[in-house]
């Protein structure tokens, strides 16, 4: 209803006669200068308007509730109508459809057993054959159970049986020639190679000598009978026709090569070993013509048996499927026109009841419209502040009027809030200075957190470089000693020996090394705290290598780590490098290393902190800064990032820290942070930033979210 009196037009004016309580139908009047015609038609639509009011608002609704229902059921009655050509049609379709999967499942099945039939052929295996007994019966199950129940395929099964029975007597048939050919290779081939390489191994044990006149001859035989080998195995596994003739021309040399070795024989044995050959390469030579006859024999098994039945089952199937996609056709044309029929009388229908709906409509938003404009217009002059204006229509009984009395009554209302809003501005105003006072002394704690953790490091820095400097000053005053008593030695009348010269060389080498190592420690960690002061003190933005930028403010960190056990992991990648705020980061990583040695590993205890970085996309960088400690309750969880919260008041904290680390990547380094933890689980701040910084002032306020409020967030840590 708000939205609705929101409208209303500032100009909007209305009539004198709207305004007056009444019968609505008294109200409209036509203009003195309408035509008699006109004003006949004015007089007609108020009689009707005023016996519609007559009746309440929610009969009238109900009313063309009343006639949207009775177009439903007439729609439903039209449309049920031809549901049963509709649903016998797609019946069809749906019928035609199932039979296309049932055939389309024949197919896939008789082509995958064909391709098995093959595998099977050239690497015959238990397992291979067991898959093809399986794929056979699940052929014939469909054929069986599923094809001979569908009323489309009912008719065409007994061929489909028919020739899916021949494709499968086929591989019998090819099963039986595949054992006769493994027993032909393993008994006529295999056996006979067998005994001649043991007949070989004779010959050459009978021969004595390597110069002697059998051997030429036997070791071009030999090398036959390994070829001849070679050539029979790829000939078996690969049918090719050169490997049948190197095996053949092999077998013949041998043959040609048995009796020049007979010949050149010179011992019985030899003799009885190489009649034996003669007699076994001759039985190889029968095996390998017997087995090239069964292996062409099965191919054209294979070609005419397996192959041609599966194409004519194939055939089948697609004839089949042309008579499935006219029977198809026909049905989706008898959807197609049956839909196109219920189409056009829901039009018409439609139509028609849509004019006698929009006529009743207006009347009935005739009967509702006027009277709401006097509503409509006493809510604009509430809400343009003119609270003086009282109500019209707050004397009619129909709902309208009740409407009247409940806009006089937000009217009145209105005027209590008024009262009630001067009142709380004056309070706000003596609140606002009260906050002003209060966000100053924060910046003044904020900015005096930040100067104590500078102190802090520039103490455990200046702690750190006193060793090196301290040692490097007593090696010097020793260096210095030395040369003093080298120098007395020289001036001495004593000769100088070569071993006092050694030993003042040597002292002076170890001193020199001693003093570089320690300055060079000194200097680097001057050089890691200079760069970590600079970034502190100066808020500016620079590129900077992030690997580079954690080893600092680590090494600065250094000699909380003696009043600790606490280890650091780093996994920071090299050459990481990121536009930023250098002096903001080395903040948020002091600030948390402190907090996790304050409270995750509080009277000394050891733990560990990992500290780990990673791109995020092409943007942005992802910063885990995680402990093992001992975690946090969700009572602190959700307090942690608060100003002024922390579980050690009595021991000295401030409770800012945190505060200032989630303003510093929220606001300065435009990033996000979350939070992990759990009692005894140990804590993990994840922290994903841009690698760009967006460009903007350097200086943040750290006492607030940027809307001088303080931050509530779900998880948080202290």
């Amino acid at each position: 209803m708000r939205g609705r009196m929101c409208c209303a037009r500032p100009d909007q004016t209305l009539p004198n006669e709207l305004i007056m309580p009444g019968d609505l139908a008294t109200t409209i009047a036509a203009p003195a200068a309408d035509p008699p015609a006109a004003d006949h038609t004015e007089k007609g639509r108020s009689r009707i308007v005023g016996l519609v009011r007559a009746i309440p608002i929610r009969w009238r609704i109900l009313s063309i509730a009343a006639l949207n229902s009775a177009v439903v059921l007439v729609l439903a009655a039209l449309i049920w109508s031809g549901t049963n050509v509709l649903r016998s049609a797609w019946e069809d379709v749906r019928q035609v459809r199932e039979s296309d999967k049932i055939l389309a499942v024949l197919e896939g099945e008789t082509g995958r057993l064909q391709n098995l039939i093959h595998r099977y052929i050239n690497q015959p295996s238990p397992e291979l054959f067991a898959e093809i007994l399986l794929l056979r019966e699940a052929v014939l199950g469909t054929l069986s159970t599923r094809a001979s129940t569908d009323p489309m395929l009912s008719g065409s099964v007994d061929e489909l049986e028919r020739v899916t029975e021949r494709f499968l007597n086929g591989f019998g048939e090819l099963r039986v020639l595949q054992t006769k050919i493994a027993k032909t290779y393993d008994e006529e081939v295999q056996k006979p190679a067998r005994e001649m390489a043991g007949l070989y191994s004779i010959i050459e044990g009978a021969t004595g000598r390597r110069d002697a006149a059998i051997w030429p001859p036997l070791e071009k035989s030999r090398e036959a009978f390994t070829a001849m080998l070679v050539a029979a195995n790829a000939y078996y596994l690969s049918q090719a026709s050169a490997s049948a003739d190197e095996a053949r021309k092999s077998t013949e040399l041998i043959e040609r090569t048995v009796p020049v070795m007979i010949n050149l024989a010179d011992n019985d044995l030899q003799r009885m070993a190489l009649e034996k050959l003669r007699v076994r390469a001759a039985a190889l030579r029968t095996g390998m013509a017997n087995l090239s006859d069964q292996l062409v024999a099965r191919t054209n098994l294979l070609r005419n048996s397996v192959d041609a039945s599966q194409a004519e089952t194939i055939g089948a199937i697609d004839e089949l499927s042309v008579k499935m996609r006219q029977r198809e056709q026909q049905a989706q044309t008898t959807f197609d026109r049956t839909l196109t029929n219920i189409s056009r009388k829901v039009l018409l229908i439609a139509v028609i009841f849509l004019g006698v709906i929009v006529s009743a409509g207006i009347i009935i938003a005739l009967s509702i419209r006027l009277p709401l404009r006097q509503i409509i217009v006493a809510m604009h002059a509430i809400m343009s502040g003119d609270y003086d204006r009282r109500v019209q229509g707050i004397d009619a009984r129909d709902e309208v009027g009740a409407m009247a009395r409940a806009v006089e009554v937000f009217r009145k209302n209105a005027i209590a809030k008024r009262q009630a809003e001067d009142d709380l501005r004056a309070a706000k105003e003596k609140a606002e200075a009260a906050l002003i006072e209060l966000s100053e002394a924060q910046k003044n704690l904020i900015d005096s957190e930040r100067l104590a953790a500078l102190g802090g490091l520039v103490a455990g820095v200046a702690h750190e470089v006193n060793n090196p400097i301290g040692i490097s000053l007593t090696v010097a005053s020793s260096l210095a000693r030395r040369a003093d008593q080298f120098d007395n030695d020289l001036k001495s009348d004593a000769p100088l020996r070569r071993s006092q010269l050694e030993d003042f060389v040597g002292a002076s080498r170890d001193a020199a090394r001693q003093l570089v190592a320690n300055l060079l420690r000194a200097a680097e960690l001057i050089q890691s705290f200079k760069q970590v002061a600079v970034d502190r003190s100066h808020a500016e933005r620079r590129q900077f290598n992030l690997d580079e930028a954690t080893g600092q403010i680590i090494a600065s960190l250094r000699p909380v780590l003696k009043k600790a056990p606490i280890d650091i992991r780093l996994d920071v990648p090299a050459g990481l490098t990121i536009d930023s705020y250098p002096g903001s980061y080395g903040q948020i990583i002091t600030n948390l290393f402190l907090n996790a040695a304050n409270h995750a590993f509080p009277a000394g205890q050891a733990g560990t902190i990992a500290i780990t970085a990673k791109p995020r996309g092409k943007d942005d960088i992802e910063i885990i800064f995680a402990d093992n400690g001992n975690g946090m309750t969700p009572d602190v969880q959700r307090q942690a990032f608060d100003p002024f919260f922390t579980t050690r008041r009595n021991d000295g904290g401030t409770g800012l820290g945190l505060h200032i680390v989630y303003n510093l990547v929220t606001q300065q380094l435009n990033g996000r942070m979350m939070l992990e933890s759990g009692p005894g689980q140990g804590t993990t701040f994840r922290i994903i930033m841009p690698r760009a910084a967006s460009r903007g002032a350097s200086e943040i306020d750290l006492s607030s979210d940027g809307n001088n409020q303080w931050p509530t967030r779900t998880m948080s840590s202290t």
